[in-house]
């Protein structure tokens, strides 16, 4: 990946629904805040920090396999955050879970230890955003053994 400039642009299309313009290559998105403060018409921006935490590890993770020629297709993964109050009382993320399920057994895949204990430091993602909440990962293969 380029360690360039990331730009995103976003414009209001009325009360808390804005537009995010990733580049003229890429669709447009819209997000919301839920009911009752917005419309709830797109995702959260809470949401949309799940999506990238949950994005960026299955990539991690598709990636350190298939540098060992590995087929862990297909993968999936569910993000959670937990939102509450702050020791100030303001509303945050005070932390995540990410579950990552391999789409085969583990028994299928070569150097699968390995690639577990190395391939959420390379998360650029999650690392950045672990910094500040606390994000438990779980790796499970496709007949549901946990590995991590």
């Amino acid at each position: 990946m380029s360690e360039a400039l990331v730009s995103v642009k976003l414009q209001q299309l009325q009360d808390y629904r804005f537009e995010v313009d990733f580049g003229p290559a890429m669709p447009r998105l819209t997000a919301d805040e839920p009911v009752p403060l917005g419309s709830g018409l797109g995702p959260s921006p809470v949401q949309l920090l799940c999506a990238a935490v949950g994005n960026c590890l299955s990539d991690s993770l598709l990636f350190a396999l298939r540098k060992f020629k590995q087929e862990p297709e297909p993968l999936h993964c569910t993000v959670e955050a937990e939102v509450g109050r702050n020791t100030e009382g303001r509303v945050r993320v005070l932390r995540m879970t990410a579950t990552l399920h391999l789409g085969v057994a583990a028994t299928r895949l070569e150097h699968l230890q390995r690639v577990l204990d190395t391939f959420e430091s390379y998360c650029t993602v999650t690392q950045s955003v672990g910094q500040g909440i606390a994000i438990t990962l779980k790796v499970l293969d496709a007949d549901g053994v946990v590995l991590k």
